[in-house]
């Protein structure tokens, strides 16, 4: 059973860090970034923070075990070209601004990419320098290496919204189920960005109004394809940041703890999907308790609030509009499928990657290309769907399901209409979607 008051009272309750805590870590930030900036060197190079990682996604969740639950943020800086020549001067200097401050001094420690600024039994706070080169390249650095990485952090924070809004809210209550389960069970270990990929990769384009209709089928159904897909890689497999290409998280963890992952996700996804099918309430609750622990129970007061329609969020029809789950095939699932956006630029200028642009202007030419690991042959098929006034104006909403014919995985279209738009893609194999995938664009 759903057991839908219980996951009601259980996650602001047990699992998700109060707004006191919350509102406490913007303090916090905002005294460390204002005594940076009154520092002499550090200080004028100061443009802006920007919160990133699980601060971020909303993702956070109250620490357990004696564990400190942490906050990232980007200091966004004025490159020095000096400095750029040997990157770990960034965070040098950055560390030797903390310990002039009379009330950091004492509390903080460099990392590879950051410094850390711990708070003693409560959380930690890392402070990233991040910056823009010359080239348009958006870096932070690693210290062991002394060199600069790619990123795309506001990227990737609209990724992890898309994703979350195909799901109707719930990949982002999943992901801190997910961290709760790894922390209150203890028997993986993950960290939070890669688990947070490996979900957000999952949300499948098929039928989301049901999929994700609430929490706990939300869950049931990552848990499940998340697992299938590890099933299909016994090594670990490239983990790419899905919003900058040629950056991977694999140096964050390794082959024992991938295989662990793969062997506990396995047994937890059956017994989810235990306590979810089973129809006897008290025999669902032994199965949700089993996964979760005596603190998922009844709620003090049983909440009479009416579930949403999933359906509400989603948008008409449009009059020429196909969907995938309509033409005769099975959602089969347990692959992985990306679609990449690039906006041509004039000649001689790099093609910008339009995730990193967020939004384009009219009159542009976008490019995509589909990555698979779904094993040949299949067909591709493409769904361009419009939104807005200008799109509804001119009859050009689009939505309908148009073959790869070529078998190129690729497509080129113009930005001809304002609006939130979006691309997907399907991948059918034997009368079975094996994959799929969602990339916005927005055209203003």
């Amino acid at each position: 059973m759903k057991l839908l008051s219980y996951f009601d009272a259980f996650l602001p309750n047990t699992v998700n860090l109060n707004q006191t805590r919350l509102d406490q870590l913007d303090g916090r930030v905002d005294s460390i970034v204002t005594a940076l900036k009154d520092d002499d060197v550090i200080g004028e190079l100061i443009e802006d923070h920007i919160p990133q990682g699980s601060w971020a996604h909303r993702t956070i969740i109250k620490p357990l075990n004696n564990h400190e639950f942490d906050a990232d943020f980007l200091l966004l800086l004025t490159e020095v070209p000096e400095w750029s020549t040997n990157p770990k001067v960034y965070l040098q200097e950055l560390r030797a601004a903390f310990k002039r401050s009379i009330s950091y001094n004492d509390m903080v420690r460099k990392k590879n990419r950051c410094c850390r600024i711990g708070y003693a039994n409560d959380c930690h706070v890392d402070v990233v320098p991040h910056l823009v080169l010359a080239d348009g390249r958006q870096v932070i650095v690693n210290y062991a290496e002394n060199k600069f990485e790619n990123t795309n952090p506001q990227g990737f924070t609209d990724w992890m919204k898309e994703k979350d809004d195909l799901t109707n809210g719930n990949l982002r209550k999943v992901i801190r189920l997910l961290k709760y389960l790894r922390d209150y069970k203890q028997t993986f270990s993950v960290p939070s960005v890669i688990l947070t990929t490996l979900l957000g990769e999952r949300v499948q384009a098929w039928d989301t109004a049901t999929r994700y209709a609430d929490l706990p089928t939300a869950l049931a159904y990552l848990l499940q394809d998340l697992s299938r897909w590890l099933q299909l890689y016994p090594e670990m497999p490239l983990i790419s940041d899905p919003t900058c290409p040629g950056t991977s998280f694999n140096h964050r963890w390794g082959q024992a703890q991938y295989a662990n992952l793969r062997d506990k996700m396995k047994l937890y996804s059956a017994w989810v999907s235990f306590a979810y099918n089973e129809k006897d309430q008290a025999s669902s609750l032994v199965g949700w308790q089993k996964v979760f622990g005596n603190d998922f129970k009844q709620p003090a007061v049983t909440s009479t609030s009416v579930v949403k329609a999933a359906s509400a969020a989603v948008a008409a029809r449009a009059p020429d509009e196909e969907f995938i789950e309509e033409q005769g095939f099975e959602l089969a699932g347990g692959y992985y499928a990306r679609i990449e956006g690039t906006v041509t630029r004039k000649a001689g200028f790099r093609d910008g990657d339009l995730r990193v642009i967020r939004s384009v202007s009219k009159g542009r030419e976008l490019r995509f290309v589909v990555k698979t690991d779904v094993p040949e042959p299949f067909d591709l098929y493409w769904k361009v769907r419009n939104h807005g006034s200008d799109a509804e104006s001119a009859r050009e909403l689009r939505g309908q399901l148009l073959l790869d014919t070529g078998k190129t995985r690729r497509r080129t279209e113009r930005t001809l209409y304002r609006g939130n738009h979006y691309v997907e893609c399907y991948i059918v194999k034997d009368g079975r979607v094996l994959a799929t995938d969602h990339h916005s664009v927005v055209i203003r």
